[in-house]
């Protein structure tokens, strides 16, 4: 297979700008692997195809306001990682890269300013704020939620809410793990009535979720690397699980990480496509992704690449919304 059969068209107006008006609100296609059928159902329906034993994986990973800019001259400035404990470096990408070369310092307002240090392979700068600063404090009072490009307007101060999910806890994401983002405490609340577990784990997006694929031979591409964590009490509860049920490209990311490296932190750049086996998780809730991605080829590997395409077609014929503010899909 090549990159290329994982495209499809989809009309610009189905790639949804804002949120839904509640936050379960979205539709949810349900996929049956085992029969190759689907159906058209909503998210709040989630509680009904979990059933005892399970374990819903969420990643519990919280977004920063990540994005700062500056008006005259224009920059911008949107960190990826910390490179430091004390959050003083930082890698991040620039605009307009020509003006942000290493020695240039860039003021935001009379209290917040940094350094370009170093220039990177793919384009990233390295940035070092002064040491007087406290980074995240500076974050929260003058930082953009970054909200990816397709969204096209300006980030709004609902967006610190719904482009959070409820049980975001570690600071670290710089784009929000967005099949978590349906969840409300009344739909867990439900789950759990179920007899169903949850286990919170740690995967910090960065550039390797949603760096674009350049070549069409897809195997050899090599992702960035990005930050997990799992608590041992989360793993236990995942090993101990019927079925794992993971929200979100990065849960699985994750979670097949620690099945296939023992280790329950570190960096992961896990590429999982078509033809790859899953250790652990047997199931998974997910949104609409952007086509030839790393994170289409990944639904694919757990739907199969035919019936996720066909998927795809009846999503856009049937007028779901796609992408970060868009509807979901549930693939068992």
């Amino acid at each position: 297979m090549k990159l290329s059969d994982f495209h499809y068209d989809l009309p610009p107006e189905l790639i949804a700008q804002q949120p839904s008006a509640e936050r379960d609100g979205a539709r949810m296609l349900v996929l049956h692997r085992a029969t190759g059928t689907w159906e058209d159902r909503n998210f709040r329906d989630l509680p009904e195809y979990l059933e005892p034993g399970d374990c819903l994986v969420l990643n519990q990973s919280r977004v920063i306001p990540s994005r700062l800019f500056t008006e005259a001259p224009k920059r911008e400035v949107m960190l990826l990682e910390p490179l430091t404990a004390d959050a003083r470096e930082w890698r991040a990408l620039v605009r307009p890269g020509k003006k942000m070369m290493p020695g240039v310092v860039v003021h935001f307002d009379d209290c917040l300013s940094l350094e370009i240090t170093a220039h990177g392979e793919r384009g990233e700068r390295t940035v070092r704020f002064p040491a007087y600063i406290n980074v995240y404090a500076e974050l929260d009072r003058l930082g953009h939620m970054p909200l990816p490009p397709y969204i096209r307007r300006p980030d709004a101060n609902a967006d610190r809410d719904r482009y959070q999910t409820v049980f975001a806890r570690d600071r670290g994401s710089v784009a929000a793990p967005t099949a978590g983002l349906h969840f409300t405490p009344e739909v867990l609340a439900r789950a759990a009535a179920n007899g169903v577990q949850t286990a919170h784990v740690t995967l910090h997006v960065g550039l390797g979720t949603f760096q674009s694929i350049n070549r069409e031979d897809y195997e050899n591409y090599h992702l960035h690397h990005e930050r997990y964590f799992v608590e041992p009490g989360a793993w236990t509860t995942i090993e101990a699980a019927r079925r794992v049920v993971a929200v979100g490209t990065t849960s699985v990311r994750t979670v097949e990480s620690v099945a296939r490296l023992g280790q329950l932190s570190g960096n992961t750049d896990l590429f999982i496509y078509p033809g790859q086996t899953f250790h652990k998780v047997g199931a998974m809730l997910t949104n609409f992704h952007l086509p030839e991605t790393s994170l289409m080829l990944l639904v694919a590997a757990l739907a199969g690449k035919d019936f996720t395409m066909a998927a795809y077609r009846h999503a856009v014929e049937a007028r779901y919304r796609f992408f970060s503010y868009g509807d979901c899909m549930l693939i068992l």
